[in-house]
């Protein structure tokens, strides 16, 4: 009995081996197919890309070109703009021929502007000086109630008397300010200039040459800033664009 059993276990092991065999080789063709389908799947999705990819860039392509085209467009507007400067440099000649003949309207008669350091000023208001010129220390300013340089010389006076020209000079500026009132500035030559403030009724013009003398308008009530020192004329006198002091050139 013994011996028979032997070669029955061993055909029973080897039935085994041979299963075992059986199933490792078919996980081996399933992974083979696996792997198969897998690569497969792969390269088509890359090549899929590819082709996105290079569509994508032909679009591209497309719309740059179609950029390119609108360039007509940009020419257009290069020459509205070319034609704008060109009508703007019209203008400014225009302008600059106006201003050129107010200039020679405003040296029609300059026979008599000449002022020089030994040139006088005569006075050009009936009171006497209430506030000094003084740029070298503060005076004290009654209508502020505070110490200021003052650039000019404050003369007092009677509203509506005259105010006549210290020198000849050239009407350059007429202006309206907050501290002087009507003020009116007279190019005496040489860089000199006389500035005449708190004015009223002046009948010149910009341009208009005026003798030493001669009336530039009337002495009008003070503005805010002085209203404590009473009527006056703000009088000052520039060399340059600078100011200097008055009483240097008052006879």
């Amino acid at each position: 009995m013994n011996k028979n059993e032997k070669p029955s276990l061993l055909k029973g092991k080897g039935a085994a081996v041979g299963i075992v065999i059986c199933f490792v080789a078919v996980i081996a063709l399933v992974g083979a197919y696996t792997f198969s389908n897998y690569k497969k799947d792969m390269n088509e999705q890359m090549a899929k890309a590819e082709e996105q990819a290079q569509q994508l860039t032909e679009d591209e392509t497309e719309e740059t070109t179609a950029d390119d085209i609108v360039l007509p467009e940009a020419d257009d507007e290069t020459d509205s703009t070319e034609d704008e400067v060109q009508s703007a440099e019209q203008d400014d000649g225009e302008i600059d021929n106006g201003a050129s003949g107010e200039q020679a309207t405003a040296g029609t008669d300059t026979s008599g502007v000449w002022f020089t350091e030994e040139s006088t000023l005569t006075w050009p208001a009936s009171g006497a000086v209430i506030m000094g010129y003084s740029m070298d220390q503060t005076v004290f300013f009654q209508t502020l109630e505070q110490y200021k340089y003052n650039p000019a010389m404050i003369i007092s006076g009677e509203v509506g008397e005259s105010i006549n020209a210290s020198a000849a000079g050239i009407v350059t500026d007429i202006e309206e300010t907050a501290q002087t009132g009507t003020t009116v500035t007279l190019d005496m030559g040489n860089g000199y200039s006389a500035v005449y403030g708190q004015l009223a009724d002046v009948g010149l013009s910009i341009g208009d040459y005026i003798n030493a003398g001669e009336t530039i308008g009337t002495l009008k009530e003070p503005t805010k800033y002085y209203s404590v020192e009473g009527p006056n004329l703000y009088f000052q006198v520039l060399k340059d664009g600078e100011p200097v002091d008055p009483m240097n050139f008052m006879e």
